[in-house]
């Protein structure tokens, strides 16, 4: 303004980018298709020294369980394991300073201002690890999906031939009308998971967050394969992975009691378990027989470590 002093008034600040987990989502599908999202941009400052509005806040939902890691260092930013937990991901610029910042008692009329700065800008990694209290772990073929198909409302594919299950499924299993728990059917293991064998890393980076694990062993047809060798595996992948896995909690199911080879080795199989692995049920999916007394060990495990508040 001529004669008049500065009027500049300064830009809004842009808004920043915030990831925060929601319940009510299951799955990062949305952020395949659509790869790129950017905040609201600060408005301009106006005459008469108006201020430019502050762009809003972009919120990105995404499932409990994401982990957000930079593309480019490969660092995790967050782990967004609870409901309701976010994180700012990329902060909006600082916006401009109008003119009439600068004025002084010799400079009365500034016809310069200070440039707002651009927001950040990041490529960022988004990875889902289920967040399930049970976790069944077992060789391909034991019985893992019929077992949640019996035991919840889930319904994972089941057939006769290995690697049925090439991704995750869970199930909401209710103990009474305040209780429930959520078990998770994971792709089978083989020798050599920790490793990458076979579905490998895709299986055991799920685990990480299970507070119980079920490991699931039957009579196998293949030549060398036992129950007994099959547990031994199966705890030996655990541990090369995350050595801490192995002082979690479990519970040694021998599965497809229907079977005849199988209820014939159930003692000898038993026995040879014992020391290693205590309790030992046994159940049939198919028939039902052994669910009811599994189910109620599941809970009074999950009861003793603190599931559903104190013990």
């Amino acid at each position: 303004m001529p004669r008049g002093g500065p009027d500049g008034g300064d830009g809004g600040r842009g808004g920043d980018v915030v990831l925060r987990a929601d319940p009510a989502l299951a799955t990062l599908l949305d952020y395949r298709y659509k790869r790129s999202h950017a905040a609201q941009k600060g408005q301009p400052g106006g005459t008469n020294q108006c201020t430019g509005r502050d762009g809003e806040t972009l919120v990105l939902r995404v499932p409990v369980g994401t982990q957000v890691y930079d593309e480019g260092t490969g660092e995790l930013v967050a782990d967004l394991s609870e409901a309701g937990a976010e994180v700012v991901v990329c902060r909006g610029g600082r916006g401009g300073r109008g003119n009439e910042h600068f004025a002084t008692a010799s400079r009365r009329t500034p016809d310069f201002a200070q440039p707002g700065e651009e927001g950040e800008e990041r490529d960022l990694r988004l990875e889902l690890k289920l967040i399930a209290d049970v976790g069944l772990v077992g060789f391909p073929n034991a019985g893992k999906s019929t077992f949640v198909s019996r035991v919840s409302r889930a319904r994972p594919k089941v057939a006769d031939y290995p690697f049925t299950t090439l991704r995750p499924h869970l199930g909401v299993v209710r103990v009474d009308d305040e209780r429930s728990y959520v078990v998770a059917d994971l792709p089978g293991l083989i020798e050599g998971a920790a490793e990458g064998a076979g579905l490998g890393h895709q299986f055991l980076r799920h685990i990480e967050r299970t507070s119980l694990f079920l490991f699931l062993i039957t009579q196998d047809a293949t030549p060398g394969r036992d129950p007994v060798g099959d547990f031994r595996t199966l705890r030996m992948e655990l541990g090369a992975y995350d050595p801490t896995l192995l002082l979690r909690p479990f519970l040694v199911v021998i599965t497809q009691l229907d079977r005849t080879e199988v209820r014939e080795q159930l003692e000898a199989v038993r026995g040879a378990l014992r020391d290693e692995a205590g309790e030992v049920l046994a159940i049939s999916a198919v028939t039902g027989e052994g669910l009811p007394e599994l189910m109620t060990a599941v809970a009074r495990r999950l009861l003793e470590a603190g599931r559903w508040g104190a013990a």
